[in-house]
């Protein structure tokens, strides 16, 4: 069996050494996560077509990106919460003839794939052609199940997709059913032109020399490894931080899983306390304000403390009523001019709202409807609805029988009596009513009865038919 290349120790210090500075610094914006509670599983993606075997610079670009990566594997292995597999294109078949089907899982995910993956790159001899497409593919089950693992591919190519498939299609479909991260593709001394072929399908780096392909190898495992940090700025009406102490939702806004609950806080500085995000999502934020406040295509900067900023200047709303009566009850609240309900609140209890003008649909009888409600910045809009009246019905017989609210000379219905009741009690809003009743076994309509009332605030009244 071929030994492993040995390297000199300086070389090799200096590279764990460099990538260990770029897990650590700057440890303000970056946090390792590498845990033994969270998996990071990175699938490289190795270009072995016949391409690779072109000299650049020194050695084949096989030949050097082969090295360099058993390098960063060393380095990887070292770090725990970490596990790597190898899949391998271009490998298996020469061309002519173009076998579109020559992509190969080499190395799965296991504790041991390391050395796996070292002594399978020693042996790799660059042969055929490039099928990206269908390697991003069946990637998709190179990934097992796991709850509280992170999914990142890393394609390293020379080349763009010379077989039918479209990568970029591929990718962003892996990345929405949430199977994988958006990936990494490093390109090995590519034209330049070829960079928006590239730019779809993940975040994409171009080596033009060697050295600078470790560089960028080295900055991309340290995105895949570092989370970064960030906080969310909820202004008020000025503009300032102010607002707080709201839930916060992180989708991933390709795939729409929730990846993160953040209540909103302000620290003990004042400023809205900081949180700890993954880079390589993009993030569609909920702000579970009244109404829900949106930021779409939230991004991290990796390695930099990243600011949002949303709109979310809020006031407080309470109704009131001077009354027991009420006592539990939920009313309507919505948006001036829109018709779905934001929120059902309950009577006397406080609830913090956008700024703006709010409907309210109140389940008295009759139904209260207030409209164009202000809430204003930092204040609280109280509204007091009149306290109701009681009334009772004492019938001679069950029989049927509606109530009517008067209202500019109009009988406005409001409730049906009960038909199998001969007392019934209603807490009804101040005002002019009439009660129309006719008996369940009176058969003629010249029975009915007619009874004129007011309900005075706090009253309490009987209406009779006999």
């Amino acid at each position: 069996m071929q030994k492993k290349k040995a390297f000199p120790y300086s070389k090799r210090l200096f590279s764990i050494v460099t990538f260990s500075l770029l897990l650590l610094f700057p440890l303000y914006s970056q946090v390792s996560l590498t845990s033994p509670d969270h998996t990071t599983r990175i699938l490289f993606v190795f270009d072995a077509s016949q391409s690779m075997a072109g000299q650049w610079e020194k050695d084949s670009k096989i030949s050097i990106a082969r090295e360099i990566l058993i390098r960063m594997v060393d380095s990887l292995e070292q770090l725990d919460g970490i596990e790597l597999a190898l899949r391998v294109y271009g490998h298996q078949s020469p061309v002519p003839p173009q076998d579109c089907s020559d992509t190969r899982l080499e190395v799965p995910f296991s504790r041991s794939s390391p050395s796996q993956i070292r002594q399978k790159l020693h042996f790799l001899k660059p042969r055929g052609t490039t099928p990206i497409a269908n390697s991003l593919t069946l990637a998709a089950n190179d990934f097992g199940p796991c709850e509280n693992c992170r999914n990142i591919i890393i394609l390293i190519t020379d080349g763009i997709e010379a077989c039918d498939g479209d990568p970029c299609e591929v990718s962003y479909a892996l990345q929405k059913k949430g199977i994988v991260l958006k990936p990494f593709v490093i390109g090995i001394g590519m034209d330049e032109d070829f960079r928006d072929a590239f730019d779809c399908i993940g975040n994409y780096y171009n080596a033009e020399r060697e050295e600078k392909f470790e560089e960028i190898l080295n900055v991309v495992i340290s995105q895949a490894l570092n989370s970064t940090t960030a906080q969310v700025n909820l202004l008020d009406e000025s503009g300032l931080p102010t607002e707080t102490n709201v839930n916060m939702i992180f989708f991933d806004q390709f795939s729409g899983k929730i990846k993160h609950n953040f209540y909103h806080t302000i620290n003990h500085r004042g400023n809205p306390d900081t949180l700890v995000l993954d880079p390589l999502v993009t993030y569609r934020i909920e702000i579970q304000t009244i109404p829900k406040v949106t930021l779409k295509n939230a991004k991290v900067v990796p390695g930099k403390h990243t600011i949002f900023a949303a709109d979310a200047p809020q006031g407080t709303l309470v109704v009131k009523v001077g009354d027991n009566q009420y006592r539990g009850m939920q009313y309507i609240v919505r948006k001036t001019g829109g018709m779905e309900t934001l929120n059902m609140q309950t009577i006397s209890q406080s609830e913090r709202y956008i700024t703006g003008k709010y409907d309210l649909e109140i389940p008295t009888i009759p139904r209260l409807n207030i409209n164009g409600v202000n809430i204003n910045q930092s204040e609280t809009t109280t509204v007091e609805i009149p306290r109701p009246g009681l009334v009772t019905f004492i019938k001679a017989a069950t029989g049927f029988g509606s109530l009517y609210v008067m209202r500019d000379g109009k009988m406005e219905w409001v409730y049906n009596l009960d038909v199998n009741s001969r007392t019934e009690a209603l807490v009804l809003q101040p005002g002019n009513y009439k009660a129309v009743f006719r008996s369940l076994n009176a058969r003629q309509s010249i029975y009915t009865i007619t009874r004129s009332f007011k309900v005075l605030p706090g009253g309490a009244i009987s209406v009779e038919f006999y």
